[in-house]
């Protein structure tokens, strides 16, 4: 695809909660294989934006195109089945499962045997199942928390957790991954792992990205593009240098008038 023809577009997107406006006429694109990142401050609508693209939001005004696809329109279901996926920034796991059963949950949209075929486990269910535990497994190797692979996920360190549910993500297969906060409350050693992580997911698997991040040294490193919002709307886009740069930038961020 090229610039005329984005993986996903964004087109004057609108939202609000009751009189509070949340987002504001945004638009943007965002090219295949980029990794675009939202940054703003607290409260300027970044998770809402997150929100509206993975259809937990319905935007008021506006349309949300994903290979030409209205995201608008359709189904939150059916969102991870259009190959994309996300994480939280408030970790959502499955905290009484282990490592693999987590990831494992993750595959079920790709699961082609019947309900009575799967309860019997026999035959093409059994072997179906070999074929997802294969791709779990792999993940897990990627991320390096093969260890942890029966470990139930409640009793697990902060970083490893975040780092599991990195892994469910990648489990559904997605063409967009969209990442909120992703190193949020972490370590430098974790986060470095975790800038590592999402660069190799960009890299080797040729994932698309959108990432919410406040550790703008981290963002300005690894991002191709940065959309800065305030207040609901956007204030500036482009490459991290020129995003840097701009005076409404710095007036957002450092209250100068």
């Amino acid at each position: 695809m090229s610039d005329r023809n984005p993986m996903l577009r964004v087109e004057d997107v609108s939202l609000s909660f009751g009189g509070a406006t949340v987002l504001n006429q945004v638009s943007f694109d965002v090219a295949p294989h980029e990794i675009f990142a939202i940054i703003g401050p607290n409260g300027a609508g970044k998770t809402s934006m997150l929100n509206c693209i993975s259809a937990f939001y319905r935007p008021q005004q506006g349309r949300i195109l994903f290979e030409g696809h209205d995201l608008v329109k359709t189904p939150t279901h059916q969102i991870a089945r259009l190959g994309i996926a996300r994480t939280f920034q408030n970790i959502a796991l499955y905290t009484g499962l282990t490592t693999l059963e987590n990831l494992m949950a993750a595959r079920h949209i790709h699961i082609k045997e019947n309900a009575l075929a799967s309860a019997l486990y026999w035959g093409p269910a059994q072997r179906e199942e070999i074929r997802h535990r294969r791709v779990v497994e792999e993940i897990m190797d990627f991320l390096e928390i093969a260890h942890i692979r029966k470990a139930v996920v409640g009793a697990l360190p902060y970083g490893l957790r975040k780092r599991v549910e990195l892994g469910r993500a990648l489990a559904l297969e997605p063409k967009l991954l969209l990442l909120d906060e992703p190193m949020a409350g972490m370590n430098i050693e974790e986060k470095e792992d975790m800038a590592r992580f999402i660069l190799d997911v960009h890299e080797r698997r040729g994932v698309t990205i959108i990432l919410i991040e406040h550790d703008m040294g981290l963002v300005m490193d690894i991002s191709h593009r940065v959309l800065v919002l305030d207040f609901g709307s956007k204030i500036a886009e482009g490459s991290p240098d020129e995003v840097r740069n701009n005076p409404a930038v710095i007036r957002a961020y450092l209250g100068q008038t």
